[in-house]
Order: structure tokens, then sequence, then C-alpha cells
């Protein structure tokens, strides 16, 4: 018929703009060239990992089904956030490194002098949707406009919780840098990032920002965000180093040998960040769990648990598996004080400076979780911790969590 288009682009055309763009071109050409690509598809260290989940559907769904389990996936109060970000980072860190995570995996980080901005995502839910898919427990911290210039934003993955197209696109306004994996910048660019201010690497690929070395490092999950997963895209964790400090920011991932292996490339760290929620027996090789995240950072830290601190990320601000809201919390208090690490738990928003004789380690979210049975553990007060200061939150009721389970977890 006259006039009419083929049937791919009327559902291209269908498909929302969140789902971004497939690699084509050159960039398609350098994926081919990738050692991590086979057989059409980048590969998993140390083999394939299970990304669907495992089990039956009738044993998922009635994990997620049961009505006590179901209540303890959210919080029973309002999560409480750091109300005075702003004023906070106003100020210098006095040691030269401040991390500030703002939720999830969003983790804006002070080092030697400049700022680079991990996995942000200040969208409302973490879908391609605006109208469903995970809805927020927090409110993020302070708008994105008040956050100041950054000069590298440091994507992990393309999956909607770590990749956010609402963000992307007030970034792309501004001068930083995006430092993605391989095939990531096809997803920018759609969204009006230049090619010039892309840095796009294949694992174990640096670049310098500002006098900050960015290392792509490998990590073991998937990538997608369309109907069709196409394995186009690259995932990655991220080293950054400084002329004085050296961070590691895992993005998601099964826990695998390699840490011990990126620990002796480019470690210690003064800080690792470090995937410790969303996990599942459903899907095991993709998600850590709290104890399997201790076990990374004492591999990246070379088996020395006195080396660095360890930030918990990817949990508390979304409902994206079966395991109650608080318990990536308290897995990772108790893994830290069993293997005698230093780990930090800040409230979303609240700043802190790891090499510092304090942290923030106290379990702020136990006043706003249901209590598992027996009650929560007998407080300890690791080395290191600093009190909280009571008052000094701000939140957002946990009934305003939306339809958690709309969209599955990346």
């Amino acid at each position: 018929m006259a006039g009419s288009r083929p049937a791919s682009l009327g559902l291209r055309a269908l498909q929302p703009e969140a789902f971004g763009a497939d690699p084509s071109g050159e960039r398609m050409a350098r994926i081919r060239r990738s050692p991590h690509f086979e057989n059409g598809v980048f590969q998993n260290p140390g083999g394939t990992a299970r990304t669907r989940p495992s089990g039956s559907t009738s044993a998922l769904a009635k994990v997620y089904l049961d009505r006590d389990a179901r209540a303890r996936r959210a919080p029973k109060g309002t999560v409480p956030v750091h109300a005075t970000t702003l004023a906070d980072l106003s100020r210098p860190p006095a040691t030269g490194l401040r991390l500030t995570w703002m939720g999830h995996s969003s983790v804006l980080a002070e080092i030697d002098g400049r700022r680079v901005l991990f996995d942000p995502v200040w969208g409302e839910r973490c879908s391609p949707f605006a109208f469903a898919g995970p809805r927020r427990l927090h409110p993020v911290p302070l708008p994105l406009a008040a956050l100041g210039p950054v000069d590298a934003v440091v994507i992990s993955h393309d999956h909607y919780d770590h990749l956010d197209m609402p963000t992307i696109k007030a970034l792309a306004g501004t001068d930083t840098v995006f430092a993605v994996p391989l095939g990531v910048g096809a997803h920018l660019e759609h969204w009006g990032v230049s090619a010039g201010r892309l840095r796009e690497l294949d694992w174990h690929e640096e670049t310098e920002v500002g006098g900050l070395t960015l290392t792509a490092t490998p990590a073991r999950h998937f990538c997608g965000r369309g109907l069709r997963n196409t394995q186009h895209t690259l995932w990655a964790s991220w080293v950054v180093a400084g002329e004085r400090h050296r961070i590691y920011h895992s993005g998601d991932t099964g826990y695998f040998e390699g840490f011990r292996d990126i620990g002796a490339a480019h470690g210690p760290f003064d800080a690792t960040m470090i995937q410790i929620g969303a996990y599942s027996e459903f899907w095991p090789d993709i998600h850590m769990t709290p104890e399997e995240g201790m076990r990374a950072h004492l591999d990246l830290q070379g088996g020395r648990p006195d080396r660095g601190v360890m930030l918990p990320i990817h949990w508390a601000t979304f409902n994206l598996a079966p395991h109650p809201w608080a318990e990536p919390g308290e897995g990772t208090l108790a893994a830290g004080r069993a293997a005698g690490a230093r780990i930090a738990l800040p409230r979303p928003g609240e700043p802190f400076e790891p090499t510092a004789e304090a942290v923030p380690s106290q379990p702020w979210w136990r006043g706003v979780a249901l209590a598992p049975a027996g009650g929560w553990p007998a407080p300890e007060e690791p080395a290191g911790a600093r009190a909280d200061t009571p008052g000094d939150l701000r939140g957002r009721p946990a009934e305003d969590s939306g339809d958690p389970e709309a969209v599955p977890a990346g």
C-alpha cells in the first residue's frame, strides 16, 4: 500500500523512549572485536551466569504472594533521609575523599578535588514507564540541579535502576563526561549526550578525567532494557584512582573470583561501594548477599579487614527482591562484625569521609522496619562508629511506595 511503512518501524515507534537505542555501526564493530563478546553476546567472567529466575514459576509466585513476607519487603514508617546534604556538600572534604550515598546504587564521590557521580537515578520509578514499576521508598536527598558541577558520571550497566533516562537527560545539558561500558553509549546518544563527552570502555580499559583514572573492571551480571535483550551492551564495575585516593564501585554483580584480581591490580581501596541488596536464591549468579558482598570487599582489599571502608549499596530505595527490606543492612552489619571489617552505614544523603577517624555505623533502619521474630540483635558499637544526630531527618511515608513488583529487578 502506498504510504505504508515496514512493520518493524511501526513497532519501533511504539517503544518507549526509555528503551534507548541498540548499538550499531562502528560502535557495534568495536563490540564484536571485544575479547569478552562471543557467539553474538557479551560473556560473564568464569562462564555463563543464570540471568533468569531459576526454579518453578509457582515457587517464585508463592514467595512473592506470602502475606507476612510481603509486609516485610517495605518499611513500616518514614525512611530517614539526611536533611542537610546541600549544606554539607558546600564544604570541601577535610581528608580529600567524601562519599554521599543518595540511595540504591547512586553515590557522589568527591575525590582529590574532583566529583564523580555513580549510577545516578533521580527518577521516581526504575522503569520505562511513569505509571508502573518499582517506586521510591524515600525521596532523593536533594534535587539533581542542587548537586552542582560533576566532572564525571559513571554508569555500571543499562538496567533501569542504574541508568535512568530522565536523570541522563538532565545531565546531558551539563559539561560532565560520561564513562560507560561498551555499547551503553548508544542509549546516551539517543537521549542527547554528545559523542564527544562519552568514554565507552571495555573491561580493563581506562580513561583520564581531570587527573582521575577511571577503569572499567569485570562484573558478573547481564544487560538489557527493551523487549529484546540482545546482550549487546556490557556491564562493569569501576575503579576510580586519584593522586591520593582509590575507590571501587561494584555496580551489579554476583560473587566471582575476579574480585581478587581487581584488588591485586588496582587496590587497596580507601572505600568500596558493594552491591548487597536485591539478591535471591532464584537468581544467585547475578546479585550478592551481604555475606558475599563482605567477601568481595575483603578480596578487593587483599584479604585484610583493616583496609578501607565498605559502603553497602543497591538496597533500601526500591523493592526489587523477596527478601525483607531491612535484611541487607542487618546482614552487612553482622558480616562486618564477623570479619572485623570497617563498614559505613549512612542514611541516604548523609556524607561521610572514609579515611576519617569515624564513619556512620548505626542501624538507622531499625526504627522504620518490622522487627524479625525475636527482635533485633543486641546493639554493639563497631570500631570507628559515629553517633547519629537525632532530628536531622526527612523522608516519605512507606505507604507511598506504589507497586514495587510491576517490573522485575535488574
